[in-house]
């Protein structure tokens, strides 16, 4: 006997539905109301499988209004494969914000899907691209993807593809690969043995693996901070070879390419049309500017690939309102102890003579950066002061004057355009070579890291003044992280404050530690009420911290703004519990080096962000320009004293500004412009409002509170509220066959939870496809559906009577499950694909009348059937009149079955429709 996709079997004790892709001798079977790892397979000449049959309740089963409403919302959430456009509504674990729709329509429009998704920091690219790659999975269009990502985000990434997407995807790391190698057979791939990956682009690009991966790569690549892999048009190898790997991915017309980045443009026009490049070769030669009504074609055909918001662009996105923090922004001046300004400017001047050198080109080169380091450790902190001025200066290792500013650059200047944030927090180093000639510098560096080491502790005025801040944010009930720019640096004020601020637990995280132990002293951290994280650079990136912290101190300026953004972006994103982010910028008075760095670029990149809504990069040769004004305090003939040096300094400073500020603003100009093109504001709401709607209705969206509160006290358990607002749903005194089946450790009393992120830390976000919740559906679901339950252990009802005044004459409301096969043609000719996939609804139908009776049965509409779930009881009804009701209404369900298939049929070609609208301009 053949059992078709849809079927309903009986193996192995329980009921089990057939799932598409199974054949006459294998059957694919997921547990009626179960969970999606007690899927399996059986081989029909092995097990014995026989046709099921869905038992009508009987009076047996009669309950009241709660308890037959329990049923209705478990059935629905334990729903997996949706049957509306969106496929994957049932299997995620996020609930997506009206506005992080936009990118997935806008993907189903597209064969093959090659988009940008360039929204703002922390409006949640990262669910916007993975909705994406569920959705093809879920029907059918994909069965392998990849994420290519920074080494030190991939965990992070593998993380929200299980959390939030049910994905389990594997890590192809540096660290990882020879042990997936081994595993493979003759012949195989990594990428041929593991569907789901995710991959260091860094690891992945090289010579030696690249060619292998875009000969195995799967059918969509997702390619997280792309920024870094634009062509960036100089010679910067890594990323040329992470352009390469792309382009080479890009080749294949068929494969699905995702980009994400919040900075796409990176203040380079050309890297930017290298990205663009990528999704359509066209877009490589775009105009410079494409306003005008003879560019709106262009712009038309841009737009279909290219997504990009501000947050008040989604602010309020279909009226449903998203909360991001606003920032309580602050600079914080300090003054230096008389010995520190004494021993920045003896450096200064030694610096100047160093400088004045007569050498050859490399040389002057080393020299340059040697002593740039320096006065950046300078302004650091005393620990990293000390520590350049006893190390080797990088550049030293270099043999022409291109590799020294090569290396100089990335040792100095804070570069955001490559991918990896290893090595950005290792002390640069001021000594630039160990011959004869210079022993006389070693020594005079030798003395001032001396009087560096002096400075540590009561003479050092920044630290002193941190102190005060994060006693006032402490204080304030707020969890901060402190930024440092160096590793000495941030293990030195970390020691510093756990004796000045008792009662608060302090922990360094720096790049010295590997990423899985960065992560794990971070969680260990949000253990304690009163914290304090101090953290390099290594973790300004991507990585998301809003859950545990809510404050930033930015101890050390960066001399790239977009890096003060990036460490601001970790907890001022969606998901941040706080109302506001507090945001303190510590720089020295009479610091020359922090002066240059906060009224050149920190200032003015705060104004265009608070003006335009989101932030500009510095435009490609800010660093050009920063380097020339150091050039101008260092080289040019100055006084000794303080104040003249200042004088001269602003001299030179404001005109080498002001042609940065030109470039910005023009930079800014063309942002502005770019947003308001690409915000997608053609997309219809209307759509995505009906979209969104009738995927919440049929996944149970919105119903997860109310059926958790309602299960758990009907199972033993209680519901109470915690001082923070949040559920704490108390589990001892669960029926125990409930509690066993719970995901959770068996001497858990309680869990605390919400509902709707933002979620502080300590709990839990429990939406539809969270374990708890899902099994907990599925328990409630199968107790009612069999026969041979504990009925002591069933709270939910098959069927109920009850007396209300929302309606006028007898009435019936039916739950009925429908199985749907969704068959998708794709392509023509020979390379015509066609697959079938399998999808389940449960739509309440009700009609007034009975039958047998007289006049016809009045069928109700939706809306109005709808109202009638939330109906309540104003009266009681007997048990045996109730036992009546019921059983002369199920005598009559045959009389029913004809109207009950037109419904079904009028059903399916309404998502048959709806599927059509979603993929209209697809060829499918």
């Amino acid at each position: 006997m053949s059992f078709g996709p849809g079927s309903l079997v009986r193996a192995r004790g329980r009921d089990w539905i057939v799932q598409a892709g199974s054949t006459d001798d294998y059957l694919l079977l997921h547990p009626l109301g179960g969970r999606d790892e007690e899927a399996t397979g059986l081989a029909l000449d092995v097990e014995p499988v026989e046709e099921a049959t869905f038992a009508l309740p009987t009076a047996d089963h009669l309950g009241d209004a709660a308890r037959a409403g329990l049923l209705r919302d478990a059935a629905r959430l334990s729903f997996r494969s949706a049957a509306g456009p969106f496929r994957s509504f049932g299997r995620i674990a996020v609930e997506p914000r009206p506005y992080q729709l936009v990118p997935l329509l806008m993907a189903l429009k597209l064969d093959p899907v090659r988009l940008l998704i360039a929204d703002d920091v922390g409006v949640g690219k990262t669910i916007e691209a993975l909705l994406i790659a569920r959705e093809l999975l879920d029907r059918g269009e994909i069965r392998r993807f990849t994420v290519l990502t920074p080494p030190h985000l991939a965990e992070q990434w593998q993380r929200e593809l299980r959390d939030g997407f049910h994905v389990d995807a594997t890590l192809v790391l540096a660290s990882t690969a020879r042990s997936l190698d081994r595993d493979l057979g003759h012949a195989e791939s990594i990428f041929d043995r593991h569907p789901f990956t995710v991959v260091s682009t860094d690891f992945i690009k090289t010579d030696a693996r690249r060619q292998e991966f875009q000969r195995t790569a799967p059918e969509l690549v997702i390619v997280d901070e792309a920024h870094t892999s634009a062509d960036p048009g100089h010679g910067r190898k890594s990323q040329h070879q992470r352009h390469r790997l792309l382009a080479g991915l890009a080749a294949d017309e068929a494969r699905h390419l995702l980009l994400v980045t919040a900075t796409p443009h990176s203040g380079n026009e050309d890297a930017f049309r290298s990205l663009l490049g990528l999704l359509d070769p066209a877009f490589r030669d775009l105009p410079d500017d494409l306003q005008g009504p003879d560019n709106e074609p262009v712009r038309r055909h841009v737009a279909k690939h290219f997504v990009q918001r501000k947050r008040g662009d989604v602010r309020a996105y279909l009226d449903a309102q998203t909360d991001f923090p606003d920032r309580d922004d602050a600079d914080v001046p300090y003054a230096l102890h008389p010995d520190a300004k004494a021993l920045f400017h003896d450096v200064l001047a030694w610096a100047r003579g160093e400088l004045g050198r007569d050498e050859a080109a490399h040389r002057r080169r080393v020299r340059w950066w040697a002593t740039l380091g320096l006065l950046r450790a300078l302004a650091s902190s005393p620990a990293a002061a000390a520590s350049t001025l006893r190390n080797r200066a990088a550049p030293a290792d270099t043999d022409t004057p291109a590799e020294a500013d090569a290396v100089g650059r990335r040792t100095v200047f804070d570069e955001v355009e490559e991918e990896s944030t290893e090595g950005v927090d290792v002390t640069p180093g001021g000594q630039v070579d160990g011959n004869d000639a210079d022993a006389e510098s070693r020594r005079t560096l030798r003395t001032f890291a001396e009087r560096a080491d002096a400075l540590r502790g009561a003479k050092d005025a920044k630290l002193s003044t941190l102190v005060e801040q994060l006693r006032s944010l402490l204080d304030a009930g707020r969890a901060p992280i402190v930024f440092c720019r160096f590793i000495e640096t941030a293990e030195y004020v970390a020691d510093h404050l756990r004796t000045q601020l008792p009662g608060t637990e302090v922990t360094a995280v720096t790049g010295t530690l590997a990423p899985a132990e960065r992560e794990a002293r971070v969680l260990d951290l949000t253990e304690h009420e009163r914290r304090t994280l101090v953290a390099t650079d290594c973790l300004s990136e991507g990585i998301n911290l809003q859950r545990g912290f809510d404050a930033v101190v930015h101890y050390d300026l960066s001399w790239n703004p977009t890096r003060h953004e990036q460490r601001e972006g970790r907890v001022d994103r969606y998901g941040q519990a706080r109302d506001t982010v507090a945001v303190r910028t510590l720089y020295g008075r009479d610091n020359q080096i922090d002066g240059v760095v906060l009224d050149v670029l920190i200032r003015k990149h705060k104004n265009i962000r608070n003006s335009l809504g989101i932030s500009v990069p510095v435009p490609a040769q800010g660093d050009d320009v920063v380097d020339a004004i150091f050039e101008g305090l260092l080289l040019r003939d100055q006084t000794s004293t303080q104040e003249a040096l200042f004088e001269d300094l602003e001299a030179y400073v404001r005109p080498k500004a002001a042609q940065l500020d030109d470039r910005w603003e023009a930079a800014a100009d063309r942002e502005r412009t770019s947003r308001t093109m690409f915000a997608q504001r053609r997309i219809h709401v209307g759509d995505v409002a009906r979209e969104l709607e009738a995927a919440q209705r049929a996944t149970g969206g919105g119903t997860v509170r109310r059926f958790v509160e309602r299960a758990v006290p009907l199972h033993g358990g209680h519901v109470a509220p915690t001082r923070t607002g949040a559920s704490r749903l108390a589990l001892r005194d669960l029926h125990r066959d409930l509690r066993e089946s719970l995901p959770m450790p068996n001497d858990a009393d309680a869990l605390d939870v919400r509902y709707e992120a933002p979620v502080h830390p300590h709990e839990s976000l429990l939406t539809r496809t969270h374990p708890v919740t899902e099994a907990l559906a599925s328990y409630v679901l199968d107790a009612a559906l069999d026969p041979d339950h504990d009925p002591d252990a069933v709270a939910a009802a098959r069927s109920g009577v009850m007396r209300t005044d929302a309606v006028r004459q007898r009435t019936t409301l039916l739950l009925v499950r429908l199985r749907y096969h969704l068959t998708t043609r794709k392509g023509r000719g020979d390379g015509a694909r066609t697959w079938r996939t399998l999808a389940e609804e449960t739509l309440p139908l009700a009609f007034s009348g009975a039958p047998d009776g007289d006049g016809p049965v009045a069928w109700w509409d939706d809306d109005a059937t709808e109202a009638l779930l939330d109906a309540t009881p104003d009266a009681n009804v007997a048990p045996d009149q109730a036992r009546r009701q019921l059983e002369r209404m199920l005598e009559h369900v045959p009389d029913l079955l004809k109207a009950l298939e037109t419904v079904a049929e009028g059903r399916a070609e309404a998502l048959r429709d709806a599927h059509a609208r979603v993929r209209d301009a697809a060829r499918a």
